[in-house]
């Protein structure tokens, strides 16, 4: 699969190089964009329970897939897919974010999240990850608290958290364990790209169990008892840790 991606970056280099005049420019970008449909339709599935039907967040999804097209810049050496991701996948949060109207953003506040999602943008483009709180704060000239501010502020009209249940038994579980499950070689990458740069900032021990109870699907008691801990003490970690990349990832 990633092999095509491979693909679709060497179709958007040979379009660079090509005046958007010249009738092959098209050609190469509906090309590249066909060939990622299934990338979009993927991500979209991953909000098919929010109570949109499943042809509108495609289109979402495309439109997503279409800016990521555009905006892509072959000459920054980052891999297509890193950036294609986290483009697509903005932009079907945005559009929850835009039709809630449960909670008002306060203009600031909006405005600030604005310049929030070009930064991520810039900086997904030149190193294939989304950035932190702190590299965000340093791009913008703008305190840590208030970036934080502002993405819970937008984080708040989401109506689905990353961690859906809040149950703490064994049987329980979160949106972490259910994205993509249809789809596993989408899943791996999705994770990996999405979930791998946040999980980093995870101290050591959460880190391992994050690792277990999501990726290996251990239970809680089993994780319990390969750490050395109580089981309510992982059940803590574990809300804690997804609070953390929670916040990162949203």
């Amino acid at each position: 699969m990633t092999d095509e991606y491979h693909r679709v970056r060497e179709l958007l280099r040979r379009r660079a190089d090509i005046p958007v005049t010249d009738p092959r420019n098209d050609r190469l970008r509906d090309e590249a964009i066909e060939a990622c449909l299934p990338l979009a339709g993927h991500i979209a599935q991953r909000y098919r329970e929010r109570g949109e039907s499943m042809d509108d967040l495609i289109q979402v999804a495309r439109v997503g897939l279409v800016h990521a097209v555009d905006r892509f810049d072959p000459s920054m050496g980052t891999d297509f897919l890193s950036f294609a991701v986290p483009t697509i996948t903005g932009e079907v949060r945005r559009h929850f974010r835009d039709r809630s109207a449960s909670i008002r953003i306060p203009r600031s506040a909006g405005e600030l999240r604005s310049r929030i999602r070009e930064a991520e943008e810039s900086f997904a483009q030149v190193h294939g990850r989304m950035p932190g709180v702190a590299e965000i704060a340093e791009a913008l000239d703008e305190p840590e608290s208030a970036v934080r501010r502002a993405q819970a502020a937008s984080a708040a009209q989401s109506t689905v958290s990353l961690d859906g249940s809040t149950s703490g038994t064994d049987d329980a579980r979160s949106l972490l364990e259910t994205v993509g499950s249809d789809e596993p070689g989408y899943e791996q990458v999705e994770r990996s790209l999405t979930l791998r740069p946040a999980l980093r900032r995870l101290p050591e021990r959460n880190r391992r169990i994050v690792g277990m109870r999501f990726f290996e699907r251990r239970s809680q008691s089993d994780i319990a008892r390969r750490m050395g801990i109580s089981q309510m003490h992982v059940s803590r970690l574990l809300a804690s840790s997804l609070g953390q990349l929670r916040t990162q990832i949203a």
